[in-house]
């Protein structure tokens, strides 16, 4: 057994990793066999590389982030050529954007990460303008909620919603570049391993008090949806045709 991992971990925290749980009151009297600390090393790998580290969980949820910017796209397309669009899809992945980007995915971000990097004084100037942008965008996505439930017919509603439209995608698509290919990337340079997990750990208990025990992979399905009604949901509707 690799006595360095049990050292590193302790015994507490390698069993319970590893999902072996004894009662606070019995811990002291109770001694761990090294039979049984090597099952617990197993199972505590194996639960560990199950984990998803908060980078690629912050990564995976612009995935999500970009599925609704191909729907705001569509629909601006739409409301230009004057074809008609279910409005109850703009309003859906509007709301999307303020529960699952701006209620949850911004605010780990502006409580978790944005403080670590200011307190470490890296890549502060960054940080600045994503918070500038975060507050951009939760006041585009007001008008957009607030003019979604009826598709315009004026052509002044149909250019002033197209255009929160467009300066939405125009902001998002940079923001979440930077951030995959810059923050995302540095944020092991500013914590500790054991914090980074315990980040992860954090971000995924959230994920499931506040989209349910299916979290992302219900998030993915509802804009799965969304994109079916819109008739986009094939992969190779977007291949180019000769």
């Amino acid at each position: 057994m690799d006595e360095s991992r049990v050292a590193r971990w302790g015994r507490r925290e390698l069993l319970r990793r590893a999902g072996i749980l004894v009662p606070a009151a019995g811990l002291a009297g109770w001694i761990a066999t090294p039979h049984v600390l090597h099952a617990a090393e197993s199972q505590a790998e194996e639960n560990e590389a199950e984990m998803i580290s908060p980078a690629e969980d912050l990564m995976r949820e612009h995935g999500v982030l970009n599925r609704v910017l191909l729907i705001y796209e569509e629909i601006i397309a739409r409301i230009h050529d004057n074809k008609d669009y279910p409005p109850e899809v703009l309003a859906k992945a509007a709301g999307l954007v303020r529960k699952f980007v701006e209620d949850y995915h911004e605010k780990l971000e502006e409580e978790h990460l944005f403080p670590r990097f200011e307190k470490a004084k890296k890549l502060v100037d960054l940080v600045a303008v994503l918070r500038d942008q975060h507050k951009a965008g939760r006041v585009l996505t007001d008008f957009i909620l607030a003019h979604a439930s009826t598709a315009p017919k004026e052509a002044e509603e149909r250019r002033a919603l197209t255009s929160r439209l467009r300066l939405f995608i125009r902001m998002y698509r940079p923001h979440e570049a930077r951030e995959d290919t810059v923050l995302f990337p540095a944020i092991r340079s500013i914590v500790s391993p054991h914090e980074y997990g315990a980040l992860g750990e954090e971000f995924e208990d959230k994920e499931h008090e506040l989209f349910g025990e299916g979290g992302f992979e219900e998030v993915v399905a509802s804009v799965a949806g969304l994109e079916k009604q819109l008739g986009i949901g094939d992969l190779a509707h977007y291949t180019p045709k000769e």
